[in-house]
Formats: C-alpha cells, structure tokens, sequence
C-alpha cells in the first residue's frame, strides 16, 4: 500500500512540474511579445493519509501528536504577474503605452477584449486598430461642435488627410499706442456737387426720380436701366461697391443712400453732421467723419454709369482733421471664408484726465448695404489706460455661402494704451484673432488621458476623441483569448471603461509601448529547479521499482 502510495505522489510531482515548465517555457517564448504579462505556478498539498489523529495530554500522560503522511500536491493556481512592464519609445505615435494598470478596450468581430498590447495603427478607413484589426474603443466626437460624446464607447477614426474643418471668429484682440496730443477729429471732409434739376430748370430733390434728373446745361444724367458705379477714395484707399441700376422708380434718394453705403458714413449721435444730402439748390452734399483716416476724395469719374462718367462734378470745400489711425485685417465666417475688416480710430475729445478716441469699423465683406459696421469710443485715464469698457460687440453678415450668419465678433481694446510720443506717433495692429481658413488634418497627439488631438495645416487643433481603459475588480480572472488579448472572466467582475489618469488607472503615453514583463533571469532558474524536482519525482519511482523488485525476489 505505502509503496502504491508513493508511485503516485511521485507521478502526481511529474505532471506538476510538466505544468510548472510549460507555464516557464510560454514565459520565454513570449519575452519579446509586447504587452505580454508572464504566469507562475502554485502549488497546495493535497489531502494528507492520517495515520492517527493523536490523544491530549492527561495527568498520567503527556499526550501525542498526529501521524500523517501526505498525498502529494496539486496545481492551486496559475497565476499572472499584471506588474508594469518595460516602456520603450516607438517612432508610431499611435503606438501607446499604459503606464500603471488598465487594458486598452477592443471590439471586433468576435466581440470586446482587453489588452495591454498598444501596438495600433490607422486601417483603410482611418479607424485605430491592433494587429488582429480589432478597433480600439473610446469616446468619439460631435462633429459640428468637436465636443466629446461621452455618453456611448464607439470606435475611435482619426481622418488625416480627409478631415477639413474652418473657425469662424468669435474675438480678435488690437494692440497698439494712441497719441494723446494733435488736432482733434471735429471736422470731416465736406464735398458738394453740381446742382442737379429737372425740365424746366427746377431744383431736384430726394424724391425726383433718376431718370428725370439733369446737370445744369440739361443733360439727362441717368435712364432706366444704367449700371452705376462708384469709387471715391477714403483716407487714401480707393473704395468700391457690387453697384447700383436705375429702375423706372430710383429716385435721388436711393442715389444719395449708395453713396453713403459705399463712403462708409457712420452717424456717431454727436456734432457735427454726417451724411449725404441734398441742399434746396439741388446739390448732393458730402458730410463725412472726422479724422484724417477718414479724410473722403471724390474726382471726376468716380460715378460712373454703364462704364461711361456721369456729366457732374464734385467739389471739394472741407478736408477731414483730427488725428487716428488704421488697420486692415481679415476675419473668417463659419465656413472659413474670409471678411475684410477696417478699424479707424481718430481723436474725439480731450479733458482733465480723460482722452476720448473714436473707432469705426468698417467691412466691404458685409452683405448689407453699407461698408460701416459699428463705431463706439475708447476713453484713457490720466496714466494712459481704458477706463471705460475695452470690450465692444459688431456683427458681419457673410454672403453667397451657407455660412452661420451674421458673424458675432468681441473686440477686445485692452492692448491698446493711451501713451504714445509725437515722433512715433499712433500705431494700432491686430495682437490676435481666433478664426481660420479652412485646414486639413495632418497629424495627431494623444496626450497622458487619452485625448485624441488633430493638428490641422491651418494651425488649429482640435480634439478628435479620447482612448479609453477599462478596469477589473479582479484581473486575476480575466481569460485569455490569444492575440495578447483577454476577456472578461466568470470571476473577473464586470468591466468599468475609465478615462486614463482617473479612479486609480494608469495613464497614457503615446510614441511608446510596453514591453514584456518576462524576467528571463528568474525564469530560467525556476526552469532549472522544476527540472531538478522532476528529476528527484524519476528517482522516487526508480527507487519504489528496485523495493517492488526485491518482494518479487522473495518467490523465487
């Protein structure tokens, strides 16, 4: 019986060190498998042959202890090592490392896995994908508003080349030195034209319709079905319009507001007048904004119709004055279209303590009738800062496109100071504004919480989605699936998607992998050892044979 019992505690010892080499030799077989987590091998004895389970100590005896001999062992469990690997850089920067504890989230056609393996690539299709081309999951993005939706895991594509997207302005941001001192801005440039009449050598009026209007010899100005064009100049920039066509029911009216659209005039609420008018002589009156910047030339030949000049003249009695500066500068629609705009400031007003610019702003891009867009002030302390607010709102109405409109714009002052000295005089420029045109998407980021970034060829950047990990109340439970790949197990727990960073996950690094986590040092010396307990399990049978032998002796 013991000598039964011992060739199969010695077979039992044989099968468990099979185990504990095949769970070594898969160790060191997978020691360049990235993301590969090595294994180990427990062992529990089994149940033990009693023999007697021993008497307590008495008066007259000091009692025994029990006599056991055991019955071998058996696998208790085989266990991974879930321990961090080593991370090396990668030139990919869509290979990706964890570094602390996690899997990266799967989906395929055989359903979701988890893997520490982050070696993914962009298929076809642009979409993210492991070796296996299993996607790898995470929250995708709205793509009209580029915001992340956090209420499914989809997925994750990253469109380089494809993806093209444009900002409209929402804010743009002037800097700059304002001169204090020079002429103040209380004259704009006033310009008359020749008298206009009707038959009959009446004076014309708002109301005399276009095609009845004369010069003073009795020339016919316009007739139903011209095509006018205008452009005067303005603080030195020749101005121009889409045009304007008389119709059977244009009246002078219609002629004075075109010229004031395509001037730009703003009416600022205080002295003197602006606008254009006509006097009871019939003559067309130009009242222009102060400011040398706004400083209105108009020659002969600037109103033209069907390309021909039209017979009347414009005087010029009055140059604009006052002190100011320009910028020009673009801003972007919805679609990344772009709008011109002009910001003029001139000096309005001066007292103690207190110096008062006025701004206009002004845009050819707007699809209203006139250039001029907005005007407001800017107001200085004594030390040459706004007190007043630095920030004002304009709108621009984009045109000819599907484009959100209008374009709401912050402007923000507060770059701009009030100190400036004679010789350098005023300066303004645009510091910052926050559209684009239209861009391309050329490359990516992923950052340590899993955010997707795409840089586009227009400078934007823009978050794409984010890559997300799962957790498992017990790792240890989890089964593998093949492919460096694990799925969820009877006792693992349910899966918890988790953003990088957060409820005690590790976090990301891009361009990188990590390595497994097989210590080929230590493997190789267990190996060595369950060769040498195999070996001695040889011995015990061997050595069991010779004792069989001997009682088969004792018959002969």
């Amino acid at each position: 019986m013991g000598l039964t019992s011992a060739l199969n505690t010695s077979l039992n010892g044989l099968a468990l060190n099979e185990v504990v080499i095949d769970v070594l030799g898969n160790n060191v077989a997978n020691a360049g498998t990235n993301g590969f987590k090595a294994s180990s091998v427990r062992f529990e004895t089994q149940l033990s042959r009693t023999y007697s389970l021993g008497s307590a100590p008495t008066e007259i005896n000091g009692g025994t202890n029990p006599r056991q001999s055991g019955l071998g062992a058996s696998v208790s469990a085989i266990a991974r090592d879930f321990g961090q690997g080593s991370v090396t850089n990668s030139s990919s920067p869509s290979d990706l490392a964890i570094q602390g504890s996690g899997f990266f989230i799967l989906d395929g056609s055989n359903g979701r896995t988890y893997t520490r393996n982050g070696n993914f690539t962009l298929n076809s299709a642009s979409y993210l994908v492991n070796d296996q081309g299993q996607f790898v999951q995470g929250y995708t993005i709205n793509q009209k508003t580029f915001e992340l939706v956090d209420s499914q895991i989809s997925k994750l594509q990253i469109p380089l080349g494809v993806l093209n997207i444009a900002k409209k302005t929402t804010e743009f941001s002037l800097s700059g030195s304002l001169l204090p001192t020079g002429p103040l801005s209380d004259k704009g440039s006033a310009i008359n034209s020749d008298p206009i009449i009707v038959a009959g050598g009446t004076p014309a009026t708002g109301t005399t319709l276009l095609s009845a209007a004369q010069n003073a010899g009795g020339t016919p100005l316009f007739a139903v079905g011209d095509t006018l064009a205008f452009t005067p100049q303005k603080g030195g920039r020749l101005l121009s319009n889409a045009g304007f066509t008389v119709t059977a029911t244009s009246t002078v009216n219609n002629l004075l507001q075109y010229i004031s659209d395509t001037i730009g005039i703003q009416n600022t609420g205080s002295p003197p007048a602006t606008g254009v008018s006509i006097d009871v002589n019939g003559r067309i009156q130009v009242a222009g904004n102060g400011g040398e910047a706004n400083d209105i030339s108009i020659s002969s030949g600037d109103l033209r119709r069907n390309g021909s000049s039209v017979p009347i003249q414009f005087t010029k009695t009055q140059d604009a004055v006052g002190g100011g500066v320009s910028t020009e500068f673009e801003v972007y629609d919805s679609l990344g279209q772009p709008l011109d705009l002009r910001v003029t400031t001139v000096l309005e007003s001066r007292s103690a303590g207190a110096t008062t610019y006025r701004y206009f702003v002004e845009s050819n891009g707007d699809r209203r009738t006139g250039i001029g867009i907005g005007t407001g002030t800017i107001t200085f302390d004594s030390q040459g800062v706004i007190s007043g607010p630095s920030k004002a709102q304009i709108s621009v109405e984009s045109g000819n496109t599907a484009a959100d409109s209008p374009v709401a714009i912050t402007m923000d002052f507060s770059q701009i100071s009030g100190i400036a000295s004679a010789g350098a005089g005023s300066q303004l420029a645009l510091s910052l504004q926050d559209g684009s045109r239209p861009g391309t998407l050329q490359s990516f980021t992923i950052d340590d919480t899993g955010n997707i970034n795409g840089v586009f060829d227009n400078g934007l950047i823009r978050g794409l989605g984010k890559v997300l990990l799962a957790r498992f109340s017990n790792e240890q439970g989890l089964t593998e699936s093949g492919g460096t790949t694990f799925r969820q197990g009877i006792n693992s727990g349910e899966p918890i998607p988790v953003a990088p960073g957060s409820q005690g996950l590790g976090t990301i690094r891009a361009g990188s992998i990590e390595l497994s986590n097989t210590d080929i040092g230590k493997n190789l010396v267990d190996l060595i050892t369950a060769s040498t307990n195999y070996r001695g399990n040889t011995r015990v049978i061997s050595a069991v044979q010779q004792l069989v032998n001997e009682l088969l002796q004792l018959g002969r």
